[in-house]
């Protein structure tokens, strides 16, 4: 009879917790990463599954940011490195003691396209609720990519750019890969 109760409690407090999570907005969540030493927020929506760095095939006549493709989970992804391609250092060539280290993280399915980003280091998730919206001046706004959505200051001072991975899968120079 204990279990029975128990079980009643149970499946009570989830239908309450559903119930409520229906009701509240969302916060927005994202992956932080770090790509050359700044900080890029990536959508959890827009975000895939992580996979360690690993020898990549290389392509040729490719621009120097598509540093390769990999098989992941049985399919093809081009790799871009997400630092060179922001420009924020030059591609790491493949004879670099360096050139494997990092992660890569597909970019969702549900964006219908193949790629995987280089980024050096994982640095967690973050809620919205952890972060604050930057004041940004209105030229500052419209220079950056439409990619680029707004930026981020953590608690501790760090400021965080956030990536909008679906505005980066249409962008004309993420599409642009023939050098």
């Amino acid at each position: 009879m204990a279990n029975k109760d128990a079980l009643r409690e149970l499946q009570t407090r989830l239908a309450s917790r559903l119930q409520a999570a229906k009701t509240q907005p969302r916060a927005r969540g994202w992956l932080a990463v770090e790509c050359a030493g700044v900080g890029l927020l990536l959508p959890l929506a827009q975000a895939g599954e992580i996979f360690p760095l690993r020898a990549l095939l290389k392509l040729p006549h490719a621009k120097p940011w598509m540093t390769g493709v990999a098989q992941l989970r049985g399919d093809l992804y081009t790799v871009i490195d997400m630092a060179a391609f922001l420009g924020l250092r030059a591609p790491k060539s493949s004879s670099d003691p360096s050139a494997l280290d990092g992660q890569l993280v597909m970019m969702a399915p549900s964006l219908q396209v193949n790629a995987a980003l280089r980024v050096d280091r994982l640095a967690g998730l973050r809620g919205e609720e952890q972060m604050t919206r930057e004041a940004e001046p209105a030229e500052s706004v419209s220079a950056r990519p439409a990619f680029a959505a707004g930026r981020w200051k953590d608690a501790q001072g760090a400021s965080w750019q956030e990536i909008d991975l679906g505005a980066l899968a249409m962008d004309g120079a993420f599409l642009d890969v023939m050098s």
